[in-house]
């Protein structure tokens, strides 16, 4: 029920409405990836949008952290893949080890 009246909130707004992180991920539009980054989970041009901003800004911080500590970008990344689906909330969905989506 909660879903259903975010999305139909979403849909009524006659203003430029720009999706946030939480609501994407509570509508099931996007998810956390193994390697750190989201996923489109559900097709939506403001959905990929996000997408492609925050995965930009998460690879600028593992690019720091990783020459920080002397690791691979990949090794920051899996990591914080791990930490950020431990985090995500049950319902939404996280990229499973065969790589396909789930919901957690």
């Amino acid at each position: 029920m909660k879903k259903l009246a975010l999305l139909l909130s979403l849909l009524m707004s006659f203003s430029a409405l720009a999706l946030d992180l939480s609501e994407a991920k509570e509508l099931g539009l996007i998810g956390e990836k193994k390697n750190g980054l989201l996923g489109v989970v559900k097709e939506s041009s403001e959905a990929a949008t996000l997408v492609k901003e925050i995965n930009e800004k998460r690879l600028v911080e593992y690019k720091k952290i990783a020459a920080k500590n002397s690791m691979s970008l990949e090794q920051v990344a899996i990591l914080a893949g791990d930490k950020t689906i431990s985090k995500t909330a049950p319902g939404q969905y996280i990229e499973n080890s065969s790589g396909q989506w789930v919901v957690k």
